[in-house]
């Protein structure tokens, strides 16, 4: 079972991985994209909850406000993710995630009320290094840049305040209601800007791969995240996680060839960069893993 779960981690990491990939070949601006994911995505979730699992979907109208709430985070992040692939290329773009954690070090301790970490300040001052290096060096990529670490925080923020509902509803409950309430935001942007038409400005060669960005690599990673968390220990989770980034890259440069070609100095920030976050979750884990023995030694 353990080598089972293994290979599933893995296999749905390279496809969040690969979500880059498909966010450059399709030709749609960020705006379409994300509207057209966020649509098919919901579509196939309330098929595979409904249909399928039979399961319910109803939740208290003060739940569905918070969820659509935090869905419309979900979609700025997507929505700066792809932009941010847009003006630059998919190695900006999934570099700049890399700066998640350091968001997340500075926001948990104001939002949970626990202390600061200092491995988690350690982490972000090397953080904070390797992005100004790699801003200093790849500055024809600023606004890619850019956009790449407002997606980081916004998806930072997204999590935090999706961490808070854990346990309201169900899993299946809490991605669907997420995704079709940004799904709704999007939605209300095109009527309020006038700009409604572009949704019909797409290829059916577009079409045909955000069905796939929907399905394969958005609600079916999802759910298979959540259901591996029985199954994977936190150290694991972690771990193979933040390998999103390194399959990501390494996809592009082989994809795109040369669009994809970055400087030294970009490989090596990046690499410390990603180092630097896993060793910080391996740290985090074992504390945890030495917390809940600790409970168990006492009860």
């Amino acid at each position: 079972m353990y080598k089972t779960s293994t290979f599933r981690l893995h296999l749905i990491v390279f496809l969040w991985g690969f979500t880059a990939i498909l966010g450059k070949l399709i030709h749609a601006n960020a705006e379409v994209l994300v509207f057209y994911r966020m649509l098919f995505a919901s579509v196939f979730l309330y098929l595979f909850i409904r249909i399928i699992k039979k399961d319910s979907i109803k939740v208290s109208k003060k739940l569905l406000l918070k969820l659509v709430g935090i869905g419309s985070l979900m979609a700025f992040h997507w929505l700066f993710f792809f932009s941010s692939i847009k003006v630059s290329n998919v190695s900006i773009a999934l570099s700049c995630l890399g700066t998640s954690t350091l968001f997340a070090a500075l926001l948990e301790p104001l939002i949970f009320k626990r202390k600061i970490d200092v491995s988690e300040i350690v982490m972000g001052i090397v953080i904070v290094i390797c992005i100004s290096l790699i801003f200093k060096v790849e500055f024809q990529y600023k606004l890619g840049i850019i956009y790449g670490l407002i997606c980081a925080l916004l998806g930072t923020i997204f999590s935090v305040f999706n961490g808070k509902l854990y346990g309201k509803t169900s899993s299946g409950n809490i991605i669907f209601y997420e995704i079709f309430g940004g799904f709704l935001v999007i939605s209300l942007y095109y009527v309020f800007s006038g700009q409604i038409s572009q949704i019909g400005e797409i290829s059916y060669r577009d079409l045909a791969l955000l069905t796939l960005l929907a399905s394969v690599f958005t609600a079916y990673p999802m759910f298979e995240s959540v259901n591996l968390m029985k199954y994977i220990s936190p150290f694991t989770l972690i771990l193979t996680v933040n390998l999103e980034p390194i399959y990501g890259i390494i996809l592009a440069f082989f994809i795109f060839g040369e669009s994809e070609k970055m400087s030294a100095v970009f490989y090596g920030a990046s690499l410390v960069m990603i180092l630097a976050i896993v060793i910080n979750g391996v740290i985090k884990a074992r504390k945890k893993s030495k917390e809940i023995a600790i409970e168990n030694t006492q009860e």
